[in-house]
């Protein structure tokens, strides 16, 4: 029997996402009416996914986030994946519409609904009622209306330009929408010839900057495989005429077109263009153009000095493919002094690469401007990670890995546990607690969640086997198998052990250094002691 997930459209109720945890101590001695031997952990359900969960339980899906800043506010956008697990297996993304979610705090998030549907009634020019493809919002002052306006830059199959993706604008008054398409491609699909696919105008990224001539400029970039840049007119919804020849066309250089190609290494899709500032918030260095990279999808970035005629130099890859998704997709931005990352995964029961779910963390740089390489997060910017240890104070850690470019690896199910492995990371020793999917009011139960592996669940297995694995189906079987019970320890009060809510009776336990379920004689083995990290 599959747990409910129920995909929701339309307007979304408001829905706080309160993501910083409260306590940090280990056991939750608030908590009344558990059982003579039980004990409650202080857990963490927020952090990432950014937003994933209505007020009523149901999973919310969605990939390919985009942010904008505007003023004390950041916004949040993705496509909304309603993906059906028969439509997973044939590839097939459904996304019907874009989703909004707005902070102050980048710690407590509001669902502010759907911004924008994509079908044949709202883009008179598109083919599809499921191809809300990835977007980016941004803020520009119409002289015209004599008021700010937000512009989204999305991208849809398009049955004007013979089967292929295009990219589309639409505008509104309110970065929360209503956005209202203006009636035709921004840039057709069968204007930059000489394509891989049909999907080769993609994933639009904008860039609004006024440079030290005193003049503004409004740059837009797009593609899969190859990278397309162009300039925009002031209205913010029309290409630019670059070389003044009163046609808007595709070429090699300004002087023979308006529209070019861009070779920068190692480039997939998903462009996403950012500049730093200085402290007085002025542009300062070069262009950064991050971007999705390979198969599955890395996470890297090109730098340039011009984003129209400039060479892009090579960065750096700096994020594995995710545990969880085949793709990637990014957003970068500065909020309060700091600059972050989003990206996307498929963490969220249920998850892959056709139900995404929008992630944050902190980005940062080099002295030299390069950009750190990072890892996905389970706790985002706030939460509290726990170790594990054993009675000789050995550290649980999963197996060392890398996540594999290889689609054929997937779902993760067997990664191993244990106190033996020596040549991993500290990070793989760090663990999160959730509520116990079994049963999330059950304060006595809790899943325990890799920090740098989202998704991968400590889990116990028929065959006695304990693995850490995602939980890709969603089943009210997994939910039990990645559920343990807290109990006092059975050797020592003063340690924790965890008992088996899909194997009762069973515990997990320690033998010849490997994680295993076992049985209650196993007190020292099942016992353990935790520490926050």
């Amino acid at each position: 029997m599959k747990r409910k997930v129920r995909f929701l459209g339309g307007i979304l109720a408001a829905i706080m996402f309160v993501t910083a945890c409260q306590k940090t101590q280990v056991v939750d001695e608030s908590v009344s009416g558990l059982k003579e031997d039980e004990v409650a952990l202080v857990k963490c359900d927020e952090g990432n996914p950014m937003a994933g969960k209505s007020d009523t339980g149901d999973y919310i899906y969605g990939g390919d986030p985009s942010v904008l800043v505007d003023g004390d506010t950041v916004y949040v956008y993705t496509g909304h994946d309603i993906s059906k697990d028969d439509q997973v297996e044939r590839k097939v993304y459904n996304i019907p519409e874009y989703l909004c979610y707005s902070s102050k705090d980048l710690k407590t998030w509001k669902a502010e609904g759907s911004v924008m549907k994509v079908n044949k009634k709202t883009v008179d020019w598109t083919s599809s009622n499921m191809s809300a493809w990835a977007s980016q919002v941004a803020k520009h002052y119409d002289k015209k209306a004599g008021k700010d306006r937000y512009y989204l830059y999305y991208c849809t199959w398009d049955a004007t330009s013979q089967g292929k993706q295009s990219i589309g604008v639409a505008v509104a008054d309110k970065p929360t929408g209503p956005f209202e398409d203006i009636g035709k491609p921004l840039v057709q699909g069968t204007t930059t010839v000489s394509q891989n696919s049909n999907w080769d105008d993609i994933d639009p990224t904008v860039w609004v900057e006024t440079g030290k001539d005193g003049e503004e400029h409004r740059y837009l970039g797009w593609g899969n495989s190859r990278f397309f840049t162009c300039e925009l007119n002031e209205d913010m919804i029309s290409v630019k005429d670059l070389n003044g020849d009163g046609k808007i066309t595709y070429a090699t250089s300004i002087e023979k077109g308006d529209i070019l190609p861009r070779e920068v290494s190692g480039f997939t899709e998903a462009p996403w263009f950012y500049r730093r500032q200085n402290e007085k918030g002025e542009y300062v260095g070069p262009y950064y153009l991050f971007y999705a990279s390979g198969w599955r999808e890395k996470m890297a970035y090109s730098t340039t000095d011009d984003l129209m005629t400039g060479t892009y130099t090579w960065g750096e890859s700096i994020m594995y493919p995710t545990a969880t998704s085949n793709t990637n997709h990014e957003a970068v931005f500065d909020f309060k002094g700091k600059t972050y990352f989003v990206y996307h995964n498929g963490s969220l029961p249920g998850g892959n690469g056709y139900r995404r779910s929008a992630c944050i963390r902190e980005l940062k740089f080099g002295k030299d401007g390069s950009v750190e390489e990072m890892e996905e997060t389970a706790i985002g910017l706030t939460g509290t990670t726990y170790v594990i240890r054993d009675g000789e104070k050995q550290e649980l850690a999963h197996a060392p890995f890398n996540n594999s470019s290889s689609d054929t690896l997937y779902p993760y199910k067997r990664i191993k546990i244990s106190t033996l492995f020596t040549t991993g990371k500290e990070v793989d020793k760090k663990w999160v607690f959730r509520s116990g999917k079994a049963d999330e009011k059950n304060a006595a139960y809790v899943s325990i969640e890799a920090e740098n592996k989202p998704g991968l669940y400590i889990t116990a297995n028929a065959d006695g086997s304990v693995t850490l694995a995602q939980d890709a189906d969603a089943s009210e079987q997994t939910a039990k198998n990645q559920t343990f019970r807290t109990v006092k320890g059975l050797k020592t009060s003063r340690g924790t052990s965890f008992e088996s809510v899909a194997y009762p009776g069973k515990y997990l336990v320690l033998k010849d250094g490997m994680l295993k379920l076992g049985t209650k004689e196993d007190k020292e083995e099942a016992t353990f002691y935790i520490d926050k990290k």
